[in-house]
Order: C-alpha cells, then structure tokens, then sequence
C-alpha cells in the first residue's frame, strides 16, 4: 500500500458527505475539511499535507503561489509534484515503511497491542492502578491500515515522553499548532492548506547543503538509525534537510502485518480491510536538539533559546490571541508566530476576500499523560490591511488589555480563596481564572474589532489618544463588572448564607472591590492614575449606586 494512491484521508464535502481522497485528490475545490473519526486525527491530517505540498511543491515564489491559491491543482498535477518522494510512502512490506523504523522485524521485540498508538489510551500504571475512569481499557483491539497510519503519524508528531529513551516529538511531546484557515462561504481545504504552505524559494532561503538532498535526510525512515545518528548522538538541523522537520520520526516503531481477517474497523467502523492488531516497538530513537523552528507552531524566548509552545491546562483562548498573531513582548515573556502565519498572512487576506481565521490545537501532556485535547479557531479581523504604525499601536493595546486582565483575573482567584478557605489556604482553584476568561471573551473581540474599525481614520495625535484611553477604560469596566458578577453570583454570593463565613467573605469581596478599582490595574492599561479627591467621588457614587440597587432582603456578602 502507498500512501500516496491510497483513498486513505477521510474528507467532508461541501454538500455534508462523506469520502476518503487519496493526496492528489486534495485540490478538489468540493472538499470543505478533513472528517477523521479523532478531531487529534484532523490535526495530523492536516498536517500531513501541508506538509506534503511544502516538500513537493515546485513553486518557486509568491507570483506562482498566487495563482495556486485561486484554484487547486488537478489530481494529473498533483500526481506530477508528488512522484519524486513516491518511495517514502509505502506502508507495508518488506522494504523502507513510511513512518516505521527501517530495521525492525517482528523477531526483535514483543508485540505491543495497537491501542498504544492512540496517545490517550490507558498506561500501564492506569490500569494497575485502576484510575481509568474515562478513556476506558480494552476499547480497541484492531485497526484497518488507514487508522493505523494516522495513528502512527499522529503519535510521531505528537510522542510524549514514554520512559527511559522512549523520544519525545521534534517539537516537544504535544505541541501547540497554530494554522490559518479561510472561513468564507464554501472555502474548500484545498485554500486552507495552501494558506499555510511557502514558496521553495522561501522555505529553503538559508540554503541546503548538497548531501542533504538524499532522501535518507528528508524521510528519515529510509534509511538505518545508525545512518542519521550515531550511537547517543543527536540530530540537530545541520545535519538534516529542511523538510524533515515535517516528517520527524522520534519512535522506533514497526506495525505487524496485517493478520485478522477482514472486519469492522475499532476506530472508523469499516470493514472489507485485513486489520492490524500489534506493533514492535524499540526505545532510542532518533534524539532531536537544537535550533529546530516548525513553521506550524508559535515559539517563546527562554535562557536557552526559542522553545515551542504547549497547550496548558487553562485552555486556549483570547489571553493568547497576541501572541499567536501579532507576537508578544513583555519583560517577563517573549512569543513568535509561527513562520507560517508570519510569511503568509500578509499577502492573502486581500485577494482571497473573505475572512481567514486561526486554527489552533494540541495535547496538553503531563509527561506521559494526555490531560486533554484542546482544539479552537480566533478571528484575525483583517490586519494585514493595517498600516504599520497602526499595527504597532494595536500590539501595544492588545498587549495592555491582556495584562490587565490578567491581574484582574488574579484579584478574582484571590478573591475566592479568602472568602472560601482564607488567605492562607492552598490548592488548585484555575476553574476560578477559567471562568473569568471565558465570561470576558465576548467583550475582547467587540473591544478589538472596535479598535480595528477606528485604525483608518485620521484623528490626530491627541484624539488618538483619548480614543485609546476610552477603549482602555471600557475595558477596564468590563473587567470590573465580570470579575464582581463572578464573585457575586456564580462562585461565592450564589451559597446558602449558612454555609459560608459573612465576616470572610465581607472581607474579600471588599479587598476585591479596592483591587479593581486601585491603581495598579489602571497602571498595566496605561491609565491615568486617579488623584484622591478623584478616588473619593468614584467611591461616594459608587456606593450611593450600590445602595439604590441594593434588594430588601441580605445577601450572602451583605
């Protein structure tokens, strides 16, 4: 089986149906996504082919992009662009596998079940322990050849640390991938993928030594380990060519043959395919260092160098819109986009006309456990079109507003402690911060298209920033508002009077109330800092409104 003739890729067209497309079949301008039974399948679907097309593709610069990006290749040139690496994508037999270590042989290990492929299913210490309480044991015993491959693709470009010399992924064990994605009526995934893949010319701008055009050095699977990297050696990006990076293989992995008979397929439900039941599998694969830089994944600056980001318990979410699209700087932090949305955001958005948004998704790991997968698209409102002195001014917002949110959120979570536990209680209270996020989500994207649609006009210095400030101070409310709604009527107000402490909870909610309206919020959103005869009146008339809206009967805060 190739992989390249093979209608191995579970698509969605536009009318609902559904299909499964071979590769040059991905121009099909009636595609609308990837429909994998696993939305971590969809990720590496897509994936796959960006990463595919960036390693084949003979577009040589942004002219020949361009006129790609209008109307898909046929299945005859796709055929053309992918012939060259046809070898690299065989997937069974006796030779180089696709994905699969060259030299492993069923004689060279005991056979592991193909459930522990799937990143979220059960390790050895869940079952032992008895703590798989909701990704059960025992739910898949065989696979056809396709899930088999996206399982195995999707485990290389994801692997966790699995124990002693078991690599993690190229990137990290679950990465954060962040991809453009066209959002218009009847956008096919052909313009989502293409979106997110470069000319030759700039993808390969620093160059490629010669002996790095052997395939062994792009598809690492056709060759011996040995020959990539010698015995507790490493592989860093100069001994590599730049494709690879798509195509890291950091598990020594070979599937079985195929040997139960034709039958209904454990993860997509098909049947009329002989299924894979096992795997060999060694630990010491190949050991990726250095300056890698994947062009689908956002990176942050540490002591060290740049790092990939990781998906985090919180979420994804606005409080990282900056960072993914505009990039972030602060002194405690600093994040780029990734390479992709970088080189090409800027040179699509007006031709496509219709509205790009951003794809983000990954495993949150903690070492070898998948705590959850995380999977969300965020608006980009057109900023391309801004100005660059705008788009300098709107970073500085952007990364004003988040700041403050931030501390306000911190003032809530505090909050919350003390009127609950006390000051000095300790524990996870993130739902706390979660909450406040997601309440105040809404009003961050009104607040940024508003300051969007006021970039064109032509105000003056000193109106300019008298409308920065009033965006800045109705933010500012917002925060407010949300954080004492929370406090009040979700997460402590909300409790029967007799199971709280009214002296704490007073307490707390007062020190709230000072914390949101101090000056060190102000301070973050680049606010003036009122004066205390200002401070005074806002809290005379605060508490005469308090008063007057004030029901007959006591609250829990009363």
């Amino acid at each position: 089986m190739n992989l390249l003739d093979e209608a191995w890729m579970p698509v969605r067209h536009q009318d609902g149906s559904r299909h499964w497309v071979a590769p040059p079949q991905l121009g099909d301008p009636r595609i609308a996504a990837f429909d994998a039974c696993r939305p971590d399948f969809n990720g590496a679907l897509a994936q796959f082919a960006i990463g595919l097309l960036q390693t084949c593709n003979p577009v040589e610069d942004v002219y020949g992009w361009r006129e790609w990006l209008k109307s898909g290749p046929s299945p005859e040139q796709l055929r053309t662009w992918l012939e060259p690496v046809r070898e690299a994508f065989v997937f069974d037999g006796n030779g180089a596998r696709f994905m699969q270590d060259f030299e492993l042989r069923e004689a060279d290990g005991d056979p592991t079940p193909i459930a522990a492929l799937l990143i979220d299913t059960p390790g050895e210490n869940a079952i032992k322990n008895n703590s798989d309480h909701f990704v059960k044991r025992g739910r898949l015993q065989a696979v056809c050849p396709h899930c088999a491959a996206l399982a195995l693709f999707t485990l290389q470009l994801n692997a966790p640390s699995g124990g002693a010399g078991h690599r993690t992924g190229l990137r990290g064990g679950g990465p954060l991938t962040t991809l453009l994605m066209a959002s218009g009526e009847g956008s096919s995934l052909w313009t989502c993928l293409w979106l997110n893949v470069s000319p030759r010319a700039d993808w390969l701008q620093a160059g490629v030594e010669p002996g790095m055009f052997e395939a062994r050095c792009r598809f690492p699977w056709l060759a011996p380990q040995s020959a990539q990297q010698p015995d507790g050696g490493q592989v860093t990006p100069l001994q590599t060519h730049p494709d690879q990076v798509f195509w890291a293989m950091p598990r020594r992995i070979r599937l079985l043959e195929a040997t139960t008979p034709a039958a209904a397929c454990d993860l997509c439900g098909r049947d009329g395919m002989a299924l894979i039941g096992a795997y060999i599998n060694r630990n010491q694969g190949l050991n990726y260092k250095g300056s890698w830089r994947h062009p689908l994944s956002p990176y942050y600056e540490t002591k060290e160098g740049w790092l990939p980001l990781h998906p985090q318990p919180d979420g994804l979410g606005y409080r990282h819109w900056a960072g993914w699209v505009l990039g972030f700087a602060s002194e405690k932090r600093r994040i780029e986009p990734a390479y992709a949305l970088h080189q090409g955001w800027p040179r699509l958005e007006r031709q496509l006309h219709q509205p790009l948004r951003l794809w983000a998704f990954g495993f949150d790991m903690e070492n070898m456990k998948a705590r959850c997968w995380y999977d969300s698209t965020l608006p980009l409102y057109h900023l391309a079109d801004l100005p660059l002195s705008a788009h300098q001014a709107l970073q500085q917002d952007i990364k004003a507003w988040i700041e403050g949110a931030e501390q306000a959120a911190r003032y809530l979570q505090w909050a919350v402690r003390d009127a609950w536990f006390g000051h000095e209680a300790r524990g996870d209270l993130s739902h706390v911060e979660a909450a406040f996020w997601a309440a105040t989500e809404p009003a961050f994207y009104k607040l940024l298209a508003k300051a969007l649609a006021a970039q064109p006009a032509d105000l003056g210095e000193d109106a300019e920033r008298e409308a920065r400030d009033a965006r800045a101070l109705g933010w500012l409310t917002t925060l407010q508002q949300q954080a004492r709604r929370l406090f009040d009527e979700v997460l402590v107000g909300v409790a029967r009077i007799e199971r709280q402490n009214p002296a704490r909870v007073a307490a707390a909610h007062q020190k709230l109330q000072q914390q949101l309206y101090g000056d060190a919020i102000r301070k973050l959103l680049n606010l003036p800092v009122l004066n205390p005869e200002e401070k005074a009146a806002k809290k005379k008339a605060k508490s005469t409104a308090a008063r007057a809206a004030s029901p007959a009967t006591p609250t829990a805060t009363a």
